[in-house]
C-alpha cells in the first residue's frame, strides 16, 4: 500500500506563493494519476487540480486556473502544487490522492494524504 504525506503548508499574505509537496512511499506512484483537493473550515471537498501519470495531462478546477501548476517527479516519488497569486479564498487544508482511473475531479481517488494547512490572510 502507497503513503501520502503533504507539506509546505503556511502562512502567507493574499498575492504571494506556497509550493506544497506530496511525497509518496510503500509504492511508485508512476503507474498512477494523482490529484490535489482542499477543504475549507464550514465547506465541501474541492477538487484542485489533477495530473496524469505520465505528466503530460493536467487538469484544474476554474478557479485556480492560471495560478497554479501541478506536476511530479517520480524519480523522487513527489507530486508539486505550485501556488501563485493566492488569494484568502484559496485557505484550506490541502490534500493530495492517487488514483488508478483518471485526473479529473469524477476519477476515483483511493488513498489520501492527512492533508497541509494554507492560510493566505487579506
Amino acid at each position: 500500500q502507497v503513503q501520502l504525506v503533504e507539506s509546505g503548508g503556511g502562512l502567507v499574505q493574499a498575492g504571494g506563493s506556497l509550493r506544497l509537496s506530496c511525497a509518496a512511499s510503500g509504492r511508485t506512484i508512476s503507474s498512477y494519476s494523482m490529484g490535489w483537493f482542499r477543504q475549507a473550515p464550514g465547506k465541501e471537498r474541492e477538487f484542485v487540480g489533477g495530473i496524469s501519470w505520465s505528466g503530460g495531462s493536467t487538469y484544474y478546477a476554474d478557479s485556480v486556473k492560471g495560478r497554479f501548476t501541478i506536476s511530479r517527479d517520480d524519480a523522487k516519488n513527489i507530486v508539486y502544487l505550485q501556488m501563485n497569486s493566492l488569494k484568502p479564498e484559496d485557505t484550506g487544508l490541502y490534500y493530495c490522492a492517487r488514483s488508478k482511473t483518471g485526473w479529473t475531479p469524477r476519477s476515483d481517488y483511493d488513498y489520501w494524504g492527512q492533508g497541509t494547512q494554507v492560510t493566505v490572510s487579506s
